[in-house]
């Protein structure tokens, strides 16, 4: 037998074979001479110029249909803001609609903004690395939820996306936090204290009605404008879902990595009730059910932080309990000394947990003119 040309087809295992015309002789189907990697036998096919190659081996069975593609990211915050980028994280619509320009050309607009990217520490502890990749993780989803899901509102502060690789980009605000304006004891007049009460509550209640809680609420994590004294809370690293289970934060960490799904994944596919901790804040305005690790309604544990803000706001100063005492409800009065709008809203929001309610826009104080 003369092979002339044996040409590889686009088809897998599949070859071309020119013979020559003079050779008559059958081909040995056990012949090996030109198998693929994957031993295939050269057949006759009826004299035409064309020759097939043969599968030796039995038929193969049809392949079922492949399974939905699995994400499986990288065990790294930055991997939020990595591509496949979700849709979810992208910018609002008009997303600068109600913020003012610091420059503007003949075609083009320029904001001031923040970049909030994650930073990760790594220690060698007793021989061993230890990382908080995984709680930065946890925070920073937990931030895009409330950004993501929260409608706009005047005391949130604003979501203008997220950079891939690097993170979410929010309003720039020209302020100073609540701690600095009541750290310098101004005389506030009552106008503005109850001003500055009914916009946090008009914040804090528009942010639940969606489920969320903010979960660490307190003089630093709220601002103040400098042009209009208009409050805003941000920093909702630590907020929870009232629609997910809660267990305690001293049980092992959740993994925050099995949140993190993509279009077409299986966890996209199938969604599942999310497992969340309650993890403490900033003293003193972290609830007592919070500190014990017994919170099981995030609410009400904003209406403590509330509360006490309140008694901060009244008095305009930093005010402080006991961590011993704060953990088993003990609220001495000493600390409404001095408190002339606020105590009997203060004193409802720092009760027990059990006999505590929730924040409500029907507590809106009225702005009398002085």
């Amino acid at each position: 037998m003369h092979v002339k040309r044996v040409t590889l087809t686009s088809k897998k295992n599949w070859w071309m074979v020119e013979l020559d015309q003079e050779d008559e002789n059958p081909v040995n189907p056990s012949s090996k001479s030109f198998s693929s990697s994957e031993e295939t036998a050269v057949v006759p096919d009826d004299g035409l110029f064309n020759r097939k190659v043969e599968e030796e081996k039995s038929k193969e069975m049809p392949s079922p249909n492949p399974s939905i593609p699995v994400y499986n990211p990288p065990r790294h915050p930055t991997s939020i803001f990595s591509f496949p980028t979700p849709t979810a994280y992208s910018a609002p619509p008009n997303p600068t609609a109600n913020l003012a320009p610091v420059a503007q050309g003949s075609a083009s607009e320029l904001f001031k903004c923040i970049v909030k990217k994650p930073d990760v520490v790594q220690l060698e502890i007793n021989g061993e690395m230890q990382s908080n990749a995984s709680d930065v993780t946890t925070q920073f989803l937990a931030e895009l939820r409330v950004y993501t899901t929260v409608s706009r509102h005047r005391n949130i502060t604003t979501f203008l996306g997220c950079l891939e690789n690097v993170g979410m980009v929010l309003e720039y605000i020209e302020g100073r936090t609540l701690y600095e304006v009541i750290r310098h004891k101004p005389a506030l007049t009552r106008k503005k204290k109850i001003d500055f009460h009914n916009q946090l509550l008009d914040g804090l209640t528009h942010l639940h009605s969606f489920r969320l809680s903010h979960g660490d609420l307190s003089l630093l994590n709220i601002q103040v404008t400098h042009s209009s004294d208009t409050i805003k809370l941000f920093d909702f690293g630590r907020s929870v879902s009232m629609d997910s289970v809660f267990i305690s934060p001293s049980d092992e960490p959740v993994d925050p990595f099995q949140y993190i799904a993509r279009t077409g994944s299986a966890a996209a596919a199938a969604p599942q009730k999310k497992v969340e901790q309650i993890h403490p804040g900033t003293r003193p305005f972290a609830a007592p059910e919070v500190l014990r690790g017994e919170c099981q309604d995030p609410l009400l544990a904003d209406a403590y932080s509330f509360g006490m803000i309140l008694v901060a706001v009244d008095r305009v100063e930093v005010v402080d309990l006991k961590p011993w005492e704060q953990r088993k409800d003990v609220v001495p009065e000493s600390l409404f000394e001095g408190c002339e709008v606020f105590e009997e809203s203060a004193r409802q929001y720092l009760r027990r947990c059990d006999s505590r309610r929730r924040l409500s826009k029907h507590d809106m104080m009225i702005l009398v003119d002085e």
